[in-house]
């Protein structure tokens, strides 16, 4: 989706004064400074309507991303599942209904209605509220408590992010079938997936990005710090996502709202220093309590958050990293082989690109799968059961539940296979050669200070 962040230590960051909940006031003081400054009425009304679709969208969290928390979150879903259903069907009138299976995408119809009605019920909210609550003068306490969630919650998943990138267990090094595939038949998103899989560096350049920028978020001092880093990161991610088809559009142009949200209130001291030239002023206290007391153990609490938070995201990037090599099958059958003699019911077939049947490559990596390339370029994943004691070969097609397929296999040497048995129902014998991988230059090029020409091939 790497094993050591770069954000300051907890320690050193609770020595930086505080600028984001904490006050110099005694105990019992009440801000009334602040609170006798009125707010405009286009900020009360952006503000209204932002924490309405703050919390419908970030809402059940930290529920569901806590430690054993995920059943629970779970439950969360359903009456919104039923909802955005009702919406589909009778007022957006769509031909198809709602999948809700896990495929990994953030974009479904599913998430895009139901941001839909997070959008509509944020207006309605907002409507509302503004009407019942015309005299209120501020909303400082309360922008201080939906600015702290929406730290937690950003900070939370930058750090999610960056860790499956850190341990490169969301891009995992280019599959074997990548090697043999097209680029024209690469889809957008698998050309991305094989570019950062192939560099573990930039997965650790991008990944530390993410885990720096979201830890900064939970630490009060540094949030605006680490809210611009969101909003470039995010930012290069969103683009990327527009740009080569991956599904998670929403939630990363959501994440730059709410890393842009947080970096709001310092809009004009940042446009003082970084374009006018001019002086500026600290930032003026944000307290969530009136006592001291309190606001310090805000404090803590959140970087307890941090490292909860981090740990568990590295932990489940690691269980996914360990999975992917346990996943793999034995090295004395992995590997790209190709097909040199291929027998179809006792009749020999020599290689020809017209011929439809016959194998070209056959690619082991993962226990329960193996790729076919066959002679007119299109490439099939069948499901496979392989037992290696037996050296057994099950396969059934994952689009035809009539199909199946009974394989035996033999090593005479390391790099020669021989595969004997039935597929669909005919007989067929093959003799196969292991390619050696470093003859593919995307692997064997390597990395080099001088080039007196680009290599760009």
């Amino acid at each position: 989706m790497e094993n050591e962040s770069t954000f300051p230590e907890p320690q050193a960051a609770i020595a930086i004064p505080a600028a984001d909940n904490t006050v110099s006031e005694p105990d019992t003081h009440d801000n009334a400074v602040s609170s006798a400054v009125p707010w405009s009425w286009t900020k009360k009304v952006a503000f209204r309507f932002a924490l309405v679709y703050f919390v419908l969208y970030a809402f059940p969290f930290p529920i569901g991303v806590l430690p054993f928390t995920e059943t629970l979150g779970s439950y969360y879903d359903l009456p919104w599942r039923v909802i955005a259903s009702w919406v589909a069907r009778h007022l957006l009138h769509l031909s198809y209904p709602l999948s809700f299976a896990p495929t990994g995408s953030g974009d479904t119809t599913y998430s895009w209605v139901l941001n839909l009605i997070y959008l509509v019920l944020a207006i309605a909210g907002c409507v509302i509220w503004s009407v019942l609550d015309r005299k209120r003068r501020n909303y400082d306490r309360l922008h201080n408590w939906l600015r702290l969630y929406v730290r937690v919650y950003v900070g939370a998943i930058m750090m999610s992010y960056g860790a499956y990138k850190v341990i490169q267990s969301q891009f995992p090094p280019p599959p074997l079938s990548r090697l043999v595939q097209p680029y024209g038949e690469s889809s957008p998103m698998g050309l991305l997936w094989t570019f950062m899989g192939n560099s573990y560096t930039y997965n650790l350049f991008t990944g530390g990005a993410e885990i720096v920028g979201g830890a900064l978020l939970l630490i009060p001092p540094l949030a605006t710090l680490g809210a611009l880093i969101t909003i470039a990161v995010m930012g290069n991610v969103f683009i990327l996502n527009m740009s080569y088809d991956v599904p998670v559009k929403l939630f990363s142009f959501n994440a730059i709202v709410m890393a842009a949200f947080i970096a709001l209130p310092d809009a004009g001291r940042l446009l003082n220093v970084f374009v006018l030239n001019e002086p500026t002023q600290p930032a003026p206290p944000r307290p969530l309590f009136q006592r001291v007391r309190l606001n310090d153990a805000m404090r803590w609490l959140q970087l307890l958050l941090l490292v909860v938070f981090l740990s568990f995201s590295l932990f489940q990037s690691w269980q996914q990293f360990i999975s992917f090599r346990t996943a793999a099958v034995p090295s004395e059958i992995r590997g790209i082989w190709t097909v040199h003699d291929f027998t179809f019911d006792g009749q020999p077939r020599p290689p020809s690109m017209s011929d439809a049947r016959r194998w070209q490559r056959v690619i082991f990596e993962y226990t329960r799968s193996v790729g076919v390339q066959f002679m007119d370029a299109p490439f099939e994943r069948y499901g496979m059961q392989l037992d290696p004691t037996l050296r057994d070969l099950k396969l059934v097609a994952r689009d035809d539940p009539n199909w199946k397929g009974h394989l035996n296999y033999e090593l005479p040497e390391p790099q020669l296979m021989l595969l004997k048995g039935e597929l669909d129902g005919h007989q067929v014998e093959m003799k196969l050669q292991r390619k050696d991988l470093s003859e593919f230059r995307l692997l064997n090029r390597g990395f080099h200070w001088i080039s007196e020409a680009p290599f760009n091939r």
